[in-house]
């Protein structure tokens, strides 16, 4: 099973975010305003490059925290999961690109430049592929809050961006997972886009079993990527 298009599930879909939502401030000037218009994919786009992601991109890169020559500060987590279809089974050979903040809520960005520290042992960004099972595993640090101009005193609860590429360029899918029992979840628009109880499908769970003792806190965070129990994917927001 191939991952689906983006903007391919029905508009009427209460689990996807629409690409209007007023308290999310940006979607007013950015989402449509006249019909969508169709624009057929080239063969390129729909078929390569299929099962090739390594060679194209490279080697996995699997620990955010051992690219630099030391080690970043934060909270040491490992995050797996699964990438299933409708029907929970796996999808293998998806690239699952990650982007995040690091643990003051810092972006390595040019535009990002609220007071907090950048860290100089942290990029931000890695990379792995899921196996034959459609597993994946990562090491990182828990991104920390930071604030927005989307309205007075708002802060965006700690996340970490996920984009899947299946096999084929026209098969990318971006969603957000966020972590279990912070306060900012529900009064943050971005994630309040997804309604109950869909919006709890971005939220990791923490796993003891994935919990590496005395050295890092595990999370699971499952992907699914259509039917009813399909996981909130942004709508080119």
């Amino acid at each position: 099973m191939s991952l689906i298009l983006p903007g391919s599930y029905r508009r009427e879909d209460a689990g996807q975010p629409p690409s209007l939502y007023p308290d999310y401030g940006s979607t007013v000037a950015r989402s449509p305003r006249e019909p969508l218009v169709r624009i057929p994919h080239t063969l390129t786009e729909t078929t390569g490059p299929a099962n090739a992601w390594s060679r194209l991109m490279g080697e996995s890169m699997a620990d955010l925290t051992t690219q630099h020559k030391g080690t970043p500060l934060g909270q040491r987590i490992v995050v797996s999961g699964r990438v299933v279809d409708e029907d929970g089974r796996p999808v293998p050979h998806t690239v699952v690109e990650v982007w995040q903040a690091n643990a003051a809520g810092r972006y390595i960005h040019k535009k990002d430049q609220w007071d907090a520290p950048l860290d100089p042992n942290f990029t931000g960004a890695g990379r792995v592929i899921t196996d034959a099972e459609g597993r994946y595993r990562f090491i990182s640090v828990r991104p920390g809050a930071y604030p927005w101009r989307n309205h007075k005193n708002a802060w965006r609860p700690s996340h970490i961006h996920l984009s899947l590429l299946g096999p084929a360029f026209a098969t990318r899918l971006v969603t957000q997972m966020y972590f279990p029992d912070d306060p900012l979840i529900e009064i943050d628009p971005i994630a309040n886009a997804v309604p109950m109880p869909f919006r709890q499908r971005m939220v990791s769970r923490f796993d003891l079993e994935t919990t590496e003792p005395n050295w890092a806190l595990g999370y699971i965070f499952d992907i699914v990527l259509r039917g009813r129990d399909a996981t909130p994917f942004e709508n080119g927001q």
